[in-house]
């Protein structure tokens, strides 16, 4: 079904492109949330009469991704994550952290936008994540992830105290049952004794 995109979704497309997708998906999503329009020869004129405005809006856009580009090229994100003595991270930095850290920076992009290399950080180090930003506009922000030790309770040196205490109390107790084995079989020979005679 050819439908006429009313406003920005980011996978399909912008504002005025033509776009064939399923009919359920216009009938169920993008009609009732005002996303999509029919495409018709009324829309197509509507369209066509605000053709000027939609490519102001674009152009508006793309001067808003080159100022933005040029921001995040000069910034530089440093996280502290806690990590190992290796410099292996306890966690992972992903999309959602630094979407996070750029929010605390003052600028507010959607984590989807981000491309962390490998999906994933795991270890310090100095890394290049991807923003996409308008069309195929996109920057390059320099993030350094640096480590936190983690200080660590000192571990109880294994019980040896306690093993001791336990392996003496069965030896102890070996012990008393062979004693007690041995007073079983004296007192049974001392009975025997006097009955054989």
């Amino acid at each position: 079904m050819k439908v006429i995109l009313n406003k920005d979704l980011a996978p399909l497309g912008e504002e005025g492109d033509v776009k064939e997708v399923a009919r359920g998906y216009a009938r169920n999503y993008l009609f009732p949330k005002g996303i999509a329009l029919p495409y018709t020869e009324r829309t197509v004129k509507l369209f066509e009469s605000r053709q000027a405005e939609i490519d102001a809006r674009k152009a508006q856009k793309r001067q808003n991704a080159a100022g933005l580009k040029d921001k995040l090229a000069a910034l530089e994100l440093n996280l502290t994550m806690p990590a190992g003595p290796n410099g292996k991270l306890y966690g992972a930095v992903t999309n959602q952290t630094i979407a996070e850290e750029l929010g605390k920076q003052g600028y507010e992009i959607e984590r989807k936008r981000i491309e962390v290399p490998g999906n994933s950080i795991k270890s310090v180090g100095k890394y290049k994540v991807i923003v996409k930003l308008y069309e195929n506009a996109s920057a390059e922000v320099n993030v350094v992830v640096q480590g936190q030790a983690i200080k660590e309770e000192p571990k109880a040196a294994p019980q040896k105290k306690e093993r001791r205490r336990y392996e003496e109390a069965a030896v102890e107790q070996s012990e008393a049952v062979a004693e007690a084995v041995a007073e079983a079989n004296a007192e049974a020979e001392a009975g025997e004794t006097p009955s054989g005679e």
